[in-house]
């Protein structure tokens, strides 16, 4: 199966890449020019859906790290949401999720993102 990408704007500042498919050496590429495409605007928290990706190469892993630093150098975030088991077994053995990045379901993510608001709503 290709990968299939699609771009989401929910909350002010966040965008979701949600992933379906495989992110291989095939799909790389592209996985990186829209991830690139979406830090190239003043988002704040970038979410990558992983519900219904099966597999991702280094070169995905890559893009995801590369990811969490831009949105670290911004006082952002990168989320990962709801990875599927063999997903999630590659993030564990290569410990690409900052701890507190990955979100069972959007539920959580959603509380937390109200906190992170919160928070930046009192300090000002």
């Amino acid at each position: 199966m290709a990968l299939n990408i699609r771009v989401e704007e929910g909350r002010s500042l966040t965008k979701t890449l949600v992933l379906e498919g495989r992110i291989d050496n095939e799909s790389a590429d592209e996985f990186d020019r829209q991830v690139e495409a979406v830090l190239g605007t003043p988002v704040k928290v970038v979410v990558f859906d992983l519900a219904k990706l099966e597999y991702i190469t280094s070169a995905g892993l890559r893009t995801i790290f590369r990811a969490q630093k831009v949105m670290h150098a911004r006082s952002g975030k990168a989320a990962l949401l709801d990875p599927q088991p063999a997903v999630q077994k590659v993030l564990d053995i290569v410990k690409v999720a900052e701890l507190g990045s990955v979100f069972r379901d959007v539920r959580e993510l959603d509380a937390y993102l109200d906190a992170m608001q919160k928070k930046v709503t009192e300090g000002e």
